[in-house]
């Protein structure tokens, strides 16, 4: 069972991420809206607004798209609050993981409720014409929080292992 500061960790990060989510798509809409682009570091790192009524990369389900995400992301937030909950108290690494996947989650899902145009997208990454979906500050805390839930539940799963293969050693090692 996890502790209040594990509780406070995942919720604090989630609010975290979905404010700084909140914040950065509300500049961008600002400065960006009649603009074509803005370049950062030369053609790799662009400030581009773009509407994705999809899921990550474009994904479309069609006119159903807005409710069906929104749906998912619903659910992924509750699934993820439960794995949180459920994690061993100390568990800092699947706390912060859950915290940035929940609060990503919840960054798009505002944008979803809050207009039929889709989700608010701003930074774009490539070479030239080869470029990488459009995203924001919510789904680089999905990914990153993803490969965290990953790595802690690969490590989780690790530590069993081993810990079974001392609990029960094979017949005849130690004869």
């Amino acid at each position: 069972m996890p502790s209040a500061g594990d509780r406070r960790l995942f919720l604090g990060v989630a609010i975290g991420v979905a404010l700084a989510d909140l914040v950065a798509k509300l500049v961008a809409e600002l400065w960006l809206r009649s603009s074509s682009g803005v370049l950062v570091v030369g053609n790799w790192v662009q400030l581009r607004l773009v509407f994705n009524p999809g899921a990550a990369f474009g994904v479309s389900v069609g006119a159903w798209s807005r409710w069906v995400f929104l749906l998912v992301a619903t659910i992924a937030i509750v699934v993820l609050a439960r794995v949180a909950r459920r994690a061993e108290a100390g568990d800092t690494l699947r706390q912060l993981a859950c915290g940035l996947v929940a609060g990503g989650a919840a960054g798009n899902l505002i944008d979803r409720v809050s207009s039929a145009r889709g989700v608010v997208d701003f930074l774009d990454l490539g070479i030239g014409a080869h470029r990488w979906p459009t995203f924001n500050v919510a789904d680089m805390g999905v990914t990153i929080g993803a490969l965290l839930l990953a790595w802690s539940l690969w490590s989780e799963d690790r530590r069993a292992a081993l810990a079974e293969a001392v609990a029960t050693p094979e017949s005849g090692a130690f004869s």
